[in-house]
């Protein structure tokens, strides 16, 4: 988009990653919601679309605002920095690592530990066969970032089936692990910054440990990890650690010894061959720090005005960095999710054209709502507004239905008005209640036949 919009400037893409994500099959499925993919590629096939683009693959080691100067790690093409004028701005991306090591080490594996509730966590335990897994969450139900304790009862079953489906198809953002054509690409050490990982990124990588059976998994609510011993180490503390529980409480033998022992803040320990934590998104704003006077949030994101500036001039943030500091609508929040990072982006780079000629901007539509497309267990998975009655306080109330293995639709309704909502399985509603909410229609004659599945709403509010 920026170079799109600076057709005679040129543009520096600065990436940790030895290939780009590049957004493919875009589709405006309705006002708000998005589906498309992400494709891993070379960066010289950016390059040759946009002539104007240069893509240096390099971290970053320090941002110089004051000079308008942004130095790298590596001194590439001869330049030791890249200067920046004030109609080609800085926008800062998102980075997170890599899962070839994690599909390996899998592979000889009898037991992990999962720590984490977030999207990643719910698409790992499900995807994982051939293995124990532990997963230790610090909520009362699983994917607490997405959903309630009801949809998350909907989806339990899942867990302890011993048969999979086939997979729904995905339209949406997708991370693809390239095959033949990794051997000629660069490889990043373990301890180096890549791209970051799509929702699909478990696509191509194949998920089995060492045992025959198909699906282990026993949850740990409420709770974090308070220690973590190597071998050694917990021998030491002459310390009692737990079988995989079967109903019951059983100490593991004494000859039954693990790589790595976790202690959980609820007094239990369990034993396994790695541990995967998948605890969330942290905002890389350390290189950009020293020097700069960035107003932060308390996310520790850059703060950014409803035009996507910074607290510094000619400063742009985008992404899992920034941190929403404008006044919201009603019905929208930020969410380090893809969809976000590619609408924020593809905004910035809006707001740096008009900045630059002068001319004023409206906030993109995008933001007027909360809208977004997942896959969990293999459910579509929809979440609309204030779909977890985020800032409602106690001023809300919930409408449910629900029918096992087939669907979950719950609503968030204040003063007879829509506010969010959850949609798993093929409902059919997504583009009905996205307009309910958007257009705050009164619904309070309607009560519980809003979700009557004996009538049709969508042809009803069409």
């Amino acid at each position: 988009k920026l170079a799109a919009e600076f057709p005679s400037e040129d543009v520096f893409l600065i990436t940790a990653s030895p290939v780009i994500k590049a957004v493919t099959n875009f589709k405006q499925v309705s006002k708000t919601l998005e589906e498309f993919d992400v494709e891993e590629q070379p960066s010289s096939v950016l390059e040759k679309r946009y002539p104007n683009i240069r893509v240096i693959q390099s971290g970053v080691k320090h941002l110089k605002s004051d000079e308008h100067v942004r130095k790298c790690f590596l001194f590439l093409f001869g330049f030791s920095s890249y200067v920046y004028k004030n109609n080609l701005r800085i926008l800062i991306d998102i980075f997170s690592f890599l899962m070839q090591a994690f599909q390996k080490n899998l592979a000889q594996a009898e037991r992990i530990v999962v720590v984490g509730n977030g999207g990643i966590a719910l698409e790992l335990v499900y995807e994982i066969q051939g293995c124990e897994v532990i997963w230790a969450i610090k909520d009362k139900a699983i994917g607490n970032t997405f959903f309630d304790a009801g949809a998350a009862e909907f989806l339990i079953p899942k867990l302890t089936a011993e048969s999979r489906e086939t997979p729904i198809e995905c339209k949406r953002t997708k991370y693809t692990v390239e095959g033949s054509e990794e051997k000629g690409r660069p490889t990043a050490a373990s301890d180096k910054l890549g791209s970051a990982l799509g929702p699909d990124w478990h696509e191509g990588l194949h998920l089995k440990g060492t045992q025959e059976f198909s699906h282990k998994v026993h949850i740990e609510i409420l709770c974090e990890v308070k220690k973590i011993h190597l071998q050694q180490e917990f021998i030491q503390l002459q310390q009692t650690s737990l079988t995989f529980p079967k109903g019951e409480k059983n100490v593991e033998p004494d000859e039954v010894l693990w790589p790595v022992y976790v202690e959980l803040t609820n007094g239990k320990i369990y034993g396994c061959n790695f541990i995967v934590s998948a605890t969330g998104v942290v905002p890389n704003v350390e290189p950009f720090l020293d020097g700069n006077n960035f107003a932060v949030g308390e996310d520790g994101g850059l703060k950014v005005d409803k035009h996507m500036h910074t607290s510094l001039p000619d400063v742009y943030a985008a992404g899992d960095i920034c941190t929403a500091a404008w006044e919201p609508s009603p019905v929208w929040h930020q969410m380090r999710l893809w969809t976000q990072a590619r609408q924020m982006g593809w905004y910035a780079a809006k707001c740096m054209a008009a900045d630059a000629s002068g001319e004023s901007i409206d906030m993109d539509f995008s933001f007027e709502l909360f809208a977004h497309i997942t896959k969990f267990f293999n459910y579509k998975v929809v979440v609309l507004g204030k779909y977890n009655a985020q800032g409602l306080g106690s001023d809300h109330e919930l409408m449910l239905r629900c029918t096992k293995g087939h669907e979950y639709v719950k609503v968030v309704m204040q003063n007879g008005r829509m506010m969010g909502a959850v949609l798993i399985g093929e409902t059919d509603l997504d583009e009905t209640f996205e307009n309910l909410i958007l257009n705050q229609m009164d619904l309070s004659a309607y009560g519980e036949d809003l979700l009557n599945p004996d009538i049709d709403i969508e042809d009803y509010f069409d």
